[in-house]
């Protein structure tokens, strides 16, 4: 591992610890030349399988495609990074459990909404009306409906 800080090649591990909630090992290194500080995070990875589209075309999972689905929906909502960074490794682990080389993209939708479901109300109702397609209000309003039932949440506040 390089130094980043003067490009040495000269670098010790000096701590290392397995981060369980993104499947990471973060590793303390310090440089021999300049004797600097600095943390890395190394991620496995596996092969993903391929995704199968709703109009039938095939395409490689793409994890940044993902993230940025979660980004959207959480946008201006009271969710931290490392909240996504955990639903993202949560939905990953999910997939590879499947063991199967092609995933439908429903399924991974369903996953995505389970973990938002779990984060935060607003970025869920969001997400589902993407998904789902919602074309009028009734189906928005089903979908709240829905969601307050499973909370016991009134849909009006008095």
């Amino acid at each position: 591992m390089d130094c980043p800080f003067c490009q040495s090649h000269d670098t010790k591990v000096t701590d290392s610890r397995f981060v369980p909630e993104t499947n990471q090992i973060r590793r303390r290194r310090e440089c021999n030349v300049c004797v600097e500080r600095f943390t890395t995070y190394e991620i496995v990875e596996l092969d993903m399988p391929w995704v199968i589209k709703r109009d039938g075309a095939r395409a490689s999972f793409d994890q940044q495609k993902l993230k940025a689905g979660l980004l959207r929906a959480v946008q201006k909502r009271p969710v931290s990074m490392d909240q996504i960074d955990v639903a993202i490794s949560h939905i990953l682990r999910q997939i590879r459990g499947l063991g199967e080389k092609e995933i439908e993209s429903q399924k991974v939708g369903e996953f995505v909404m389970h973990e938002l479901r779990e984060l935060d109300d607003v970025a869920y109702v969001r997400f589902a009306s993407v998904y789902h397609r919602f074309q009028d209000v009734d189906a928005f309003v089903h979908e709240v409906q829905g969601l307050l039932s499973t909370k016991n949440k009134p849909l009006v506040k008095k």
